[in-house]
């Protein structure tokens, strides 16, 4: 257990040191370094991509309570906004939870390997929605947070790539809409953790020190690992090029989606 302890702790530290340089968080990092490690530790291929993506879930709530108290501080957070979104955001990773149960652990792989190819995209192009409408009312919002929180957990992300650039064609302000999605990043973990608890509870496949689909070794590991060195790639990112930066990490996400596209 010791030894699995500190690979777990190794492997939070790299998710969080790339976290912090790169200026993302959520399951673009998390799951594929939880797939490796559960690949090497030899668990069984039927659950192995459900484990990785709800214990990816269980580690963001962590970062996300952090991250939202931050940008509350700084009053970046569209309270009204985050309102509007929340009930949706929690029925849709709710359902995504279901969903991902109900699909073999190679289609939700895929469905992961197609999803960090369209990031890498967007990212190498760097381009935001314009403005093109205002926010929606309660309805619209609940809507489009359904959509983001049944995508997000599927992915094991906390949602800020979607969220991001929803609200900024919304007409959203830059900083607002990043410190927003920050606070929606909570909802959503907690209820995709909550999800993939229940539709795991009764797998036999599941190995010890599972809650669900939830591996309580993995999710101890990555956040406190993650939550230490994540501050160290953010110190040295205001030493290197943004850009470039994010055009490396672009790079290295593409690689790995297309890795993972073999793996199918």
């Amino acid at each position: 257990m010791l030894t699995e302890i500190l690979v777990y702790l190794a492997g939070g530290a790299f998710a969080g040191f790339t976290a912090g340089l790169f200026g993302v968080g959520g399951g673009t990092v998390l799951v594929p370094v939880l797939l490796f490690i559960f690949r090497r530790a030899g668990f069984p291929d039927p659950v192995l991509m459900h484990m990785a993506v709800a214990t990816s879930h269980s580690v963001i709530i962590f970062n996300a309570i952090s991250s939202m108290r931050a940008h509350h501080l700084r009053g970046a957070v569209n309270w009204l906004v985050f309102r509007g979104l929340a009930p949706g955001i929690i029925a849709g990773a709710l359902f995504g939870a279901w969903l991902a149960d109900q699909m073999a652990s190679e289609a939700l792989l895929l469905v992961f390997a197609i999803f960090l190819l369209i990031v890498s995209v967007q990212m190498l192009l760097g381009r935001q929605p314009r403005p093109h409408r205002t926010v929606p009312g309660p309805t619209g919002l609940a809507g489009a947070g359904s959509v983001i929180g049944g995508m997000s957990a599927l992915v094991g992300i906390g949602g800020g790539s979607l969220t991001v650039p929803y609200l900024s064609w919304c007409n959203v302000a830059m900083a607002s809409a990043v410190g927003t999605a920050a606070a929606i990043g909570l909802p959503i973990s907690l209820a995709s953790t909550l999800g993939f608890i229940l539709a795991g509870w009764d797998n036999d496949q599941l190995p010890a020190y599972s809650v669900g689909f939830v591996y309580l070794p993995g999710l101890v590991g990555l956040a406190v690992a993650g939550v230490l060195c994540a501050p160290l790639g953010a110190r040295l990112a205001h030493r290197l090029p943004a850009a470039r930066l994010k055009q490396i990490f672009a790079l290295f996400l593409m690689l790995v989606g297309i890795k993972l596209l073999g793996d199918v």
